[in-house]
């Protein structure tokens, strides 16, 4: 096979690993503003700039789509838990995580944390086993928090790993309830204060 016919060849996987990404990503984006039952595969589709009948190509059902925007935010909490990795103290490591929320304050007070909404309502589904899935990316933050804590030496890591998320939740649902993204702020800075306090 020659250069240019392997070249051809990777051509079009490339071109469908793009398309794939770019439903993916509209997915995610589409489903946070939406809602997942409101939201319709023409939906994603028209958001990524792909026909509606090439999404079937990609995904077959609605819930496949869910998934790829679990896997999405999970993808996002991964860079971003990896970037902050690379911060040499715990703390410092905890207080670029409630930046990283806070920066996003204007998005939560439109339309909540993006995975908390979704396990939210996925939870009231009967089955598909959908919220497990988001279960899981939440318990990806859980443990990145509660090994922060870890190092830091606080008695109960785990316990101040949940009070810090839920302090996420609630800013964000509160955020979102209220239209006011400077709770978002707020309450950030009330975080980082509680880090800074000896413990």
């Amino acid at each position: 096979m020659t250069d240019s016919e392997m070249s051809r060849g990777t051509r079009p996987r490339a071109k469908a690993a793009g398309k794939r990404r770019q439903l993916t990503a509209a997915a995610a984006r589409v489903l946070h503003e939406q809602g997942v039952e409101r939201t319709t595969i023409a939906d994603i589709a028209r958001a990524a700039e792909v026909p509606a009948g090439n999404v079937y190509y990609y995904f077959k059902t609605k819930d496949e789509l869910v998934e790829a925007a679990l896997a999405e935010h999970a993808g996002h909490l991964r860079e971003l838990t990896d970037e902050l990795d690379k911060l040499p103290e715990p703390r410092n490591r905890l207080k670029g995580l409630i930046t990283a929320w806070v920066s996003g304050r204007d998005t939560a007070a439109r339309y909540g944390c993006p995975t908390g909404t979704l396990a939210a309502e996925l939870d009231k589904r009967d089955e598909g086993g959908l919220d497990l899935l988001a279960g899981r990316v939440v318990r990806q933050l859980l443990d990145w928090v509660e090994r922060q804590y870890g190092e830091i030496g606080v008695a109960d890591p785990e316990g101040r790993a949940l009070t810090l998320v839920g302090a996420y939740q609630g800013m964000s649902l509160l955020s979102n309830a209220l239209r006011d993204p400077e709770i978002m702020t707020r309450e950030g800075d009330r975080l980082i204060r509680e880090l800074d306090a000896p413990a």
